[in-house]
């Protein structure tokens, strides 16, 4: 008796049971690799969906962003524009007066000054005005002179002009008078 040695079960199969069973082979793969397709194609069609809609969710966060900056371009100044209006009317309320006084003229003067001077400090707009004395900061200040003077040179002996800082950045340095060494 001749011992067979290899695992293959087709080794002794006719041609005919070989060709069925590759068949069955070949059918079962088949449809294997169809139910695969199928799976693949559901995923695609949601991943093509989630893209869609994440790329139209990407596209209205733009048009969004781009109408708030338009509206903050268009209607910016207008928490300034509402804190001036009244400076205004403190003005217009001066003028109609016929025969003030220079103590009225006066009053209303640095009650208009004291609202314009709040209405700036509201809007992040700061007076830059150095003491006498104070380092020379040329960031801050602009020097239209140097003096001598009974203090230590590069600092402030007087103030020519105020300047102003939006936030950090200098709008116009304060005109200064500096101490020479």
């Amino acid at each position: 008796m001749t011992e067979n040695n290899n695992p293959n079960p087709f080794n002794d199969a006719s041609p005919e049971e070989l060709e069925a069973a590759m068949a069955a082979n070949a059918s079962d793969e088949l449809g294997r690799l169809k139910a695969e397709l199928e799976e693949l194609k559901a995923k695609s069609s949601d991943l093509a969906d989630q893209y869609l809609r994440a790329k139209a969710e990407a596209e209205n966060v733009r048009r969004r962003a781009e109408e708030e900056v338009s509206k903050a371009r268009k209607f910016g100044i207008e928490s300034f524009a509402e804190s001036m209006l009244p400076v205004i009317d403190s003005l217009d309320a001066a003028l109609a007066i016929q025969n003030a006084t220079p103590e009225q003229l006066r009053e209303g003067s640095d009650a208009t000054l004291r609202q314009l001077t709040s209405a700036l400090e509201r809007n992040k707009v700061m007076a830059i005005n150095p003491a006498a004395g104070e380092k020379f900061d040329p960031h801050h200040h602009q020097a239209i002179s140097m003096v001598p003077a009974d203090q230590p040179s590069n600092t402030v002996v007087s103030v020519l002009q105020k300047g102003y800082v939006i936030a950090d950045r200098v709008l116009r340095p304060a005109l200064v008078t500096v101490a020479q060494g």
